[in-house]
């Protein structure tokens, strides 16, 4: 295997358990929860029913990035053991932590002049990050070097496809992604919007449309439309929730149904603390390899 380390930020919202299997370092974003500072560790200090029942109970939620001196931290007894790192972080469209990884990479250089750090805007978010980040591995234990691999994730990140909707869109008012008035009566109407994550790593509403069950449907007309060799499709599928597994089932079964050739069933995950204070509960997202986003 090559002599590089692979990491990513706990916002690829998988398990623990998941980037321990592919040898994938993490380091993890913050969050607030009514003032009680805490990590976006998998679940571990707050699950993810506890998170969304306490939004819901009105709870107050804040998050944060990486900051500098924490990818530092991070990266520092990697490169002290002789090794190189590969660094992808959540989407710049979505956060500055790209930004605070290129500056960390560009500060820890004098301490390790033979070493190297390369970060990579994976443009992606929660599962859709995660589904990068697992072929990334697999890729590096098939023996692709770090230059490769980061070559390869920037040429190819773009084709990873995300659609999600939301049944309860309180979160997205109150982060401003949905306008007081457009949800209000989005939901007296019962409308989910359909949204995704668009070629510059950010997230859009793409479509609004009325019951959960026709959003369910029009994910699975999406990832048809989108995803690589169409029915044929014969990669991985991901799908997150925040607190509404039974919703993501549906829509896996949906999948399942209709593309048989795909590689295994589809892997259900969290969305975790950071994602999640912005998403709220009712949220569920699919992710799978698809065109390139335009």
């Amino acid at each position: 295997m090559p002599n590089y380390t692979l990491c990513c930020c706990s916002t690829a919202d998988v398990t623990e358990d998941f980037l321990k299997e592919r040898d994938i370092r993490y380091v993890f974003f913050n969050y607030e929860l009514d003032g009680e500072q805490c990590k976006d560790d998998f679940g571990l200090t707050h699950s993810p029913a506890d998170l969304f029942a306490r939004m819901e109970a009105g709870a107050q939620t804040k998050t944060s990035q990486v900051s500098v001196g924490d990818y530092m931290a991070f990266w520092r007894p990697m490169l002290a053991s002789g090794q190189d790192v590969l660094h992808v972080t959540l989407s710049s469209g979505i956060s500055g932590t790209y930004n605070s990884a290129c500056t960390a990479r560009d500060e820890i250089a004098s301490e390790f002049p033979d070493r190297r750090v390369v970060v990579v805007d994976s443009l992606a978010a929660s599962s859709g990050y995660g589904l990068l980040m697992d072929k990334l591995s697999e890729l590096r234990r098939a023996g692709m070097d770090l230059d490769g691999l980061a070559a390869w994730a920037e040429a190819h990140r773009r084709e990873v496809q995300h659609w999600f909707f939301s049944s309860d869109l309180t979160f997205f008012i109150r982060g401003g992604r949905i306008s007081k008035t457009a949800g209000f009566f989005g939901n007296m109407l019962k409308i989910c919007p359909v949204m995704d994550v668009e070629p510059d790593g950010s997230l859009a509403v793409r479509e609004k449309i009325r019951t959960k069950r026709r959003a369910e449907r029009r994910v699975l007309e999406l990832m048809r439309e989108l995803a690589q060799g169409g029915d044929g499709y014969g990669g991985k599928v991901f799908i997150s929730n925040s607190a509404c597994l039974g919703d993501a089932q549906d829509v896996a079964r949906m999948i399942e149904g209709e593309f048989p050739q795909m590689d295994g069933p589809v892997q259900h995950f969290d969305i975790g603390a950071t994602i999640g204070c912005h998403t709220g509960p009712g949220t569920v997202a699919t992710f799978f390899w698809g065109k390139e986003r335009a």
